[in-house]
């Protein structure tokens, strides 16, 4: 462990580690450390013997603790240890005994962080690290723990649903489950103060599939949008996995003589590999993808995944629009459209594609393989669904993954795709190699 002289500067720039957590030793109090995780979080701590067994006393949090005074509280504990006291037992026996007014929400999330982080998938991590620290932190942030109450949660939780975000109360809801089940787990409270409470809002599974011309539309609308949303929102059609893991896609991750992509188990949603068999027209879009640098396939700094999906579906949107308008044979201009529909100007346009979000591309592409013929087992897996048609006890025994199916489904998708969005005309036979 590295030794450095702890600063108030050092441990305000003191920078995460990439991976983990590191510890830096006081070069002035031998025995105190500064803890570093890869989160951000910082923490002092003090190591100490007790008979042969060495122990680890937790001080509290910086900036809460400052150097100097971690130096105090450590020197305080050292005299207790020299009089046989152990701090940490000392501490925990407090818990259990008095009121948690020292036990912060800030104190206590940043614990469950640290912990979630080597137990979730990276990307639920994120998310659920994104939706505690931003909806309950801010308004809970120096309040004990143990003073929380129902109507506390109640208050966030409303306030997420007023301002019309209604599905992400119910999610926000969730994350606060379960940091609030792990805290009654780590005797850190007695009660869950969620514990039986109900999602504010009912939620109706998503079914929206788009139509063959709602594809069509969409494919013509990624070619005007090009690098890199076009061709990421194409792979998104063929492959039916989801957005952030083709956003994710590195380059060392791929077979191209194969034609296989092998997500890793941190990248894929249910936290296991999962291959994805390449298409033909899969990798014809691959191939027109330009290079930068040896990481992310879909990347403009090489070093980082693509973002700005939002501005990017919306720009989708209004190619699509005009995409359909040209279909029928109608002006893409809005004034000349209302002219040619007889609608007037000062009335609304009507809404020529009803909405979509980039997740129903997976149901459209998995409905369209049923639609080929292709039997739900064999769609299931590839979509890497882990509680799917075979379940249970027969989940249990079957484990065989179907792989030559899932490149058959995918490849006859693939040809499905092409076809529709690029038509062979009737008179024209294709050669035999």
């Amino acid at each position: 462990m590295p030794t450095k002289k702890l600063t108030d500067l050092f441990v305000e720039r003191v920078k995460p580690p990439p991976r983990g957590r590191v510890e830096y030793f006081d070069a002035v109090f031998g025995s105190l450390a500064l803890r570093v995780t890869e989160t951000g979080h910082k923490s002092w701590s003090l190591y100490y013997r007790m008979g042969k067994r060495l122990r680890r006393f937790t001080i509290g949090n910086y900036p809460a603790i400052k150097p100097a005074q971690a130096r105090r509280e450590a020197s305080a504990a050292l005299e207790r240890v020299r009089q046989g006291i152990d701090p940490s037992e000392e501490k925990r026996q407090r818990r259990l005994t008095d009121p948690p007014e020292a036990d912060t929400f800030e104190s206590a999330l940043q614990d469950y962080l640290d912990r979630a982080r080597r137990n979730m998938a990276p990307n639920t991590f994120k998310e659920a690290k994104r939706v505690l620290e931003r909806e309950f932190l801010p308004s809970w942030r120096s309040r004990p723990i143990g003073g929380l109450t129902r109507g506390d949660v109640n208050r966030v939780i409303d306030a997420i649903a007023a301002r019309g975000a209604e599905v992400q109360a119910n999610r926000a809801l969730a994350h606060i489950r379960a940091f609030f089940n792990w805290t009654v787990e780590r005797g850190r409270i007695a009660v869950s103060p969620v514990a039986g409470m109900k999602p504010p809002t009912k939620e109706r599974p998503r079914d929206r599939v788009l139509s063959d011309d709602e594809i069509r539309w969409l494919w013509e609308a990624c070619g005007v949008v090009g690098w890199p949303f076009g061709p990421l929102v194409k792979l998104l059609i063929l492959t039916a996995q989801r957005r952030d893991e083709v956003g994710g896609i590195e380059r060392p991750e791929l077979d191209l003589e194969k034609q296989i992509w092998t997500m890793p188990r941190g990248k894929a949603k249910n936290d296991r590999v999962h291959e994805v068999q390449l298409s033909t027209a899969a990798m014809d879009i691959l191939s027109t993808v330009p290079r930068v640098g040896d990481g992310f396939v879909f990347t403009s700094t090489g070093t980082t995944p693509v973002s700005g999906f939002s501005r990017a579906k919306s720009r989708l949107d209004a190619e699509m629009v005009k995409a359909r308008r040209r279909s029928l044979g109608l002006p893409e201009d809005n004034k000349a459209y209302r002219e040619a529909i007889g609608l007037a100007l000062d009335k609304p346009l009507p809404v020529e594609i009803p909405h979509w979000i980039l997740h129903d591309l997976r149901r459209t592409a998995a409905t369209g393989m049923a639609r080929l013929n292709f039997p739900p087992h064999v769609v299931d897996k590839v979509l890497n669904h882990v509680s799917g048609t075979i379940r249970g006890v027969a989940a249990v025994y079957n484990r065989f993954e179907y792989l030559e199916e899932r490149r058959a489904a995918l490849e006859t998708w693939g040809r499905y795709i092409s076809n529709l969005v690029a038509p062979v005309p009737a008179n024209v036979v294709a050669l035999r190699a």
